[in-house]
Formats: C-alpha cells, sequence, structure tokens
C-alpha cells in the first residue's frame, strides 16, 4: 500500500492532490501523512489522476516559461477546466493569488475541493468570463489558455481578458486542426494576433511550440 502511495506521489502534483482529498473527505484524520491520504482517497474512489504531473506536455512547459519571465503578482485565469495548467501553474509559482473562472460546475466542483482542502490563495468564480465584475486592470495578468478556440465569438471574450489585464494576456490555442468537436475555431499566429491586438492589446509576441501557438499580449495602462 506505501509502495503504490509513494508512486503516485512521484507521479502527481501532490500537495494539490492530497488538498483535494481533504477538500472532498472533510473526516479524513489530521495525523495523516500525504501518502496515507492519497491512498485514502484511492480508497474512497477519488480520481487522483486528474493532479497527474503535465509539465512535460510542451505547451504547459511554454507557458509557465511566458509566466516566469512576467512574475505576475495576481493572476486570473479564465476557463481553468481540468486544471491542465492550473495544477502546474499553482504548483511553480506557491505564492500566487489566482482566481480560476469557471462556468462548468463539474469542473468548478474539483476547483472547489481544491480550495476548501487547503490551497486558500486559490479562488473560484462562476461566472461568464465574457462579462466579467471587475474593474479595468484589476489582475496583474490574465491567462486563457486552450478557451478561444472553443468560442463561437472570440473576440468579446478577448476584449474582457485585454479589459481586466494590467500588464499582459497570455493565450494557448490549438494550431492544427483536430477532432474536438468542441473546437469551432482554428487560429494562425497571423489571425490570433490580430484579434488579441483588435481587442486592445498594445502589442503581442507569437509563439509556436507542437501542434499549438502561444500568445504573449501587452497591456499598456495609465
Amino acid at each position: 500500500m506505501w509502495v503504490t502511495a509513494m508512486v503516485d506521489t512521484e507521479r502527481l502534483y501532490t500537495e494539490l492532490a492530497v488538498a483535494y482529498v481533504r477538500g472532498k473527505l472533510p473526516e479524513a484524520a489530521s495525523d495523516l501523512n500525504a501518502e496515507e491520504l492519497l491512498e485514502l482517497g484511492r480508497n474512497a474512489g477519488l480520481k487522483l489522476h486528474r493532479f497527474k504531473r503535465t509539465i512535460e506536455l510542451p505547451r504547459v512547459r511554454a507557458v509557465l516559461g511566458v509566466l516566469r519571465g512576467i512574475a505576475p503578482c495576481t493572476l486570473l485565469d479564465i476557463g481553468s477546466g481540468r486544471g491542465v495548467f492550473l495544477w502546474p501553474l499553482l504548483d511553480a509559482f506557491p505564492e500566487l493569488p489566482v482566481i480560476a473562472v469557471e462556468p462548468d460546475a463539474q469542473h468548478r466542483a474539483h476547483l472547489e475541493a481544491v480550495q476548501r482542502g487547503g490551497i486558500d490563495r486559490l479562488r473560484i468564480l462562476a461566472t461568464n468570463a465574457q462579462d466579467l465584475a471587475c474593474a479595468d486592470g484589476a489582475f496583474d495578468v490574465v491567462t486563457v489558455l486552450e478557451v478561444l478556440e472553443h468560442q463561437i465569438n472570440p473576440m468579446q471574450l478577448a476584449r474582457e481578458a485585454v479589459r481586466v489585464a494590467r500588464r499582459f494576456v497570455v493565450v494557448s490555442v490549438p494550431s492544427t486542426p483536430d477532432e474536438n468537436p468542441e473546437h469551432v475555431q482554428l487560429f494562425t499566429g497571423a489571425t490570433l494576433s490580430e484579434l488579441l491586438r483588435v481587442a486592445g492589446a498594445a502589442n503581442v509576441r507569437i509563439d509556436y511550440v507542437l501542434n499549438h501557438i502561444i500568445a504573449v499580449a501587452r497591456v499598456d495602462r495609465p
């Protein structure tokens, strides 16, 4: 049992997985260590594979590299979903306050369990990301990672992301067609750059990683 849990500890974002277990199983004994909590969660049927380390995905490495260069002091993550980017982001920036915007109730419940289990620098908003009740420039950096390709009207979301960002908006989208029926947009570097400029960005830098485009849009504010 201990060996199995130890392997999981090496493969998972352990702190976040443990917080998830605590959030889902609040009756868990406070003196259990990480391995014991993971085993408890597994035995309770919790799907801990959602916290599998994704740092080796090229698009995740690229986004984290961008964020390390930017050094955000607050961050709004629009469309956090299953946490493919959110978990490595929280792991890489252990002091960074992050607000996750997630409209899907099932995904949101998992995020809320992590917060409830002890990651109190994470806040979750159940709101329409195309109409955020936030002041202009409310967040130092805004991330929109694998979200714009799902939007029938990506300009509306892009404008809102630029509006609430103080310094930068970081975007990731697929660069090649795929079989996901929820992907209703396919961008090129040029069309993504144009979208963000029209949305109000001062300038946009485009980079490419395996099957993805990473855009870093700078926002100029007085």
